[in-house]
């Protein structure tokens, strides 16, 4: 198989694609596309923004989202703390009173 041959834009040539009907005949290339106008091109870099601005928001809203969740879990992690070194410190005051020691046979 021979090398492919190269564009001047660099990348490998694209064979040309041939449509044909059934019967043989070559089907007519499709119009080529129309010019783009003042409109045409304003209407292209609003919608641009206009995605740009709904990335922002999104993104906004998912740090709000994640400040949100942290308000409301902060105060549970806390009390949850507290009640453990409660539990603990109350453990190791009642340890205290018989030596905390073991017992072993």
């Amino acid at each position: 198989m021979p090398p492919m041959e190269h564009n001047p834009q660099g990348g490998p040539r694209r064979p040309p694609i041939l449509d044909m009907t059934l019967d043989g005949q070559f089907r007519e290339a499709p119009d080529a596309p129309m010019p783009r106008r003042g409109l045409d091109r304003f209407l292209g870099k609003l919608s641009g923004l206009a995605l740009l601005v709904a990335l922002a928001a999104g993104g906004l809203l998912l740090a709000g989202l994640a400040v949100l969740a942290i308000g409301i879990l902060l105060p549970v992690v806390l009390v949850a703390g507290l009640v453990g070194a409660g539990s603990l410190w109350w453990r190791l005051r009642r340890a205290g009173r018989a030596g905390f020691v073991v017992p072993r046979r």
